[in-house]
C-alpha cells in the first residue's frame, strides 16, 4: 500500500514538474487533435465557395425585378421560419431546465455535462448574432436587381456599405438549428449512441432552414455554410475549455 502511494506521489510530482497536463481519458489528445484538423478541413469547401463567386447567380435562380415569390409564402414564412424558431427556443430552455432536473436522455449525463450541452447550443447561436452585428452585409431581397436598394458586396469586404440595412451574414435563422450540432462535442463522450443521430438532425434542419431562406431571398448559400462552421467551432471551443478546466481540477485534487 505505502509503495503504491510512492508511486502514485512521484508520478504528480514528474506531472507538475514537466508542466504537462494529463489529458482526460474521455477526450484523448489524439482525438482532439483530429477534430482541429477536421474543423481547418471544413474551411477548404466554405472557402471554395466564396471564390467560386456562385451565391448571387444561385439568388438569380430564385429572385427577379420583381422580388423573390416565395418570400411572403404562408408555407415558407410559418412551417420553416415561425414554429422553426420558437420550436428551437423551446428545446433550449427544456434543455436549460433539464440541466438541474433531468429527463430523458440527460439523466446520463453528469451535471457538468448539461450544463456544456446547454452553453455550447447557446453560445453557438449567440456568437452567429455577434457576427451578424458587425457584418454589413445585406441579404439578396435587398438588392436593387431583386426591387430593393442594395448592391451586391462580398462578407470579405468589411466595413464596405452596399447602401442597404446590412446585418444578414451568416445566417441567423438556420442556426436555430445548426446550432444545436455545438453540442454534438459533450454528446460523443456522455451519450455515444445518440451523438450522431443528434449531430445530422441538426445538420439536415440547418439546411432545410437555410435552403428555404435561400428561396426566400433572406440568404445567400455562403451564410448558412458559415453559420454551420461557426457552430461547429465554437462547440469545439466549448469542449476544450471544459476538458482543460476538469484537467486542472482533477490535478488540484490529485495534489
Amino acid at each position: 500500500m505505502a509503495r503504491s502511494g510512492a508511486l502514485g506521489t512521484l508520478a504528480r510530482i514528474v506531472l507538475l514538474s514537466s508542466g504537462r497536463r494529463a489529458a482526460p481519458a474521455t477526450m484523448p489528445p489524439t482525438s482532439r487533435h483530429r477534430l482541429y484538423g477536421l474543423t481547418l478541413l471544413l474551411l477548404a469547401p466554405l472557402l471554395l465557395w466564396d471564390m467560386s463567386g456562385l451565391d448571387l447567380p444561385l439568388a438569380r435562380v430564385f429572385g427577379s425585378a420583381q422580388g423573390f415569390a416565395w418570400r411572403s409564402h404562408p408555407t415558407f414564412v410559418l412551417l420553416l421560419h415561425e414554429l422553426p424558431r420558437h420550436a428551437s427556443t423551446a428545446l433550449v430552455l427544456a434543455l436549460g431546465v433539464g440541466a438541474w432536473r433531468p429527463w430523458g436522455f440527460l439523466r446520463r449525463l453528469t451535471t457538468a455535462d448539461r450544463v456544456q450541452l446547454v452553453l455550447s447550443i447557446v453560445l453557438a447561436a449567440l456568437t452567429v448574432t455577434a457576427v451578424k452585428r458587425l457584418t454589413t452585409t445585406s441579404c439578396p431581397w435587398d438588392l436593387v436587381e431583386f426591387g430593393g436598394t442594395a448592391n451586391y458586396v462580398s462578407h470579405w469586404l468589411w466595413g464596405v456599405s452596399d447602401r442597404g440595412p446590412g446585418h444578414c451574414f451568416p445566417a441567423g435563422h438556420a442556426s436555430a438549428a445548426l446550432g444545436f450540432a455545438a453540442g454534438w462535442f459533450v454528446l460523443r463522450r456522455s451519450a455515444p449512441r445518440l451523438a450522431p443521430a443528434w449531430l445530422a438532425a441538426a445538420l439536415v434542419g440547418g439546411a432545410v432552414l437555410g435552403l428555404a431562406q435561400q428561396l426566400r431571398g433572406a440568404h445567400y448559400m455562403s451564410h448558412t455554410l458559415w453559420s454551420a462552421w461557426i457552430c461547429w467551432s465554437v462547440g469545439l471551443a466549448v469542449e476544450e475549455a471544459a476538458m482543460r478546466w476538469r484537467g486542472m481540477r482533477t490535478l488540484g485534487l490529485q495534489t
